[in-house]
């Protein structure tokens, strides 16, 4: 799907128009990331490369570190845990083999921290390897022709 096709009448959701927008992603990954187009932008354009987990874990990270309950905490960890970061999870992410050891060793008892060292290497790994990719991509060039 092309993002032409993907934003088409979503306009109204964000502040500004979507295609506009898309210029300043080329500034950084954090202005890319920083908005929600650029988000589902950069998630159609990993989706082609079959490394959407990537995005998905750093945005359910996101999401985690805002939660104010104990048991929303414990519930959500859980997930994050069963989707992105154990050995085999259907979104397994790639991360070292001890920093995966001591999310395991401390799922029990979770904190807002809990996921901070995977969600920096998985930031890390989109910022150097997949953003600059997505900055030449056909699908970002192609927004950014019809942005001007």
């Amino acid at each position: 799907m092309d993002l032409n096709t993907l934003f088409k009448g979503r306009f109204c959701c964000f502040p500004k128009d979507p295609l506009e927008e898309a210029e300043t992603w080329g500034e950084s990954v954090d202005k890319l990331l920083g908005c929600k187009s650029g988000q589902a932008a950069f998630r159609e354009f990993l989706k082609s490369e079959y490394s959407e987990e990537n995005i998905l874990f750093w945005l359910a990270c996101e999401e985690y570190k805002n939660i104010k309950s104990l048991p929303e905490m414990i519930s959500s960890a859980n997930r994050i845990y069963s989707e992105f970061v154990e050995c085999e999870a259907p979104r397994q992410i790639n991360i070292d083999c001890g920093t995966r050891e001591n999310i395991t060793k401390n799922i029990s008892q979770p904190s807002l921290t809990s996921f901070d060292t995977a969600q920096k290497l998985i930031y890390s790994l989109m910022a150097r390897d997949c953003y600059p990719r997505f900055l030449k991509s056909d699908v970002y060039q192609d927004m950014l022709r019809g942005a001007r």
